[in-house]
């Protein structure tokens, strides 16, 4: 899996939400709240564990990914609901953010480590 390919995708989720929000549209917030059905989540439940489980920061961007679907779940929970305001106050919250956050730069440790092993 190329990481820095699922860091772009990670980054789309507010945008997505964003045009939720705006479009007033429902979302699958049961899907979104899984960290195991998105593309990074199935690789890393699957093959991610052979090809980086020995990476040190593979643990950590398990965790970090969980707590972002965590989040991203209760995004799409209040948009399927209705209350787009609470809606965009938890996209715009620090929780979302540094769940977001830390994801990223697990993505990108998990990366480097990858890279580092195979030089």
């Amino acid at each position: 899996m190329d990481l820095k390919q699922a860091v772009e995708k990670h980054a789309a989720w507010k945008m997505k939400f964003r045009s939720a929000i705006s479009a007033k549209e429902r979302m699958d917030q049961v899907t979104i709240g899984k960290d195991n059905v998105c593309e990074l989540g199935a690789w890393l439940y699957g093959p991610g564990r052979s090809e980086c489980g020995h990476c040190q920061s593979f643990q950590l961007l398990i965790e970090s990914h969980r707590q972002f679907h965590l989040e991203a779940g209760k995004v799409a929970a209040a948009i399927s609901a209705g209350r787009y305001d609470e809606a965009q106050r938890l996209l715009d919250g620090p929780a979302y953010a540094a769940a977001s956050q830390k994801a990223v730069m697990q993505m990108m440790s998990v990366q480097r480590e990858k890279q580092a092993k195979a030089a």
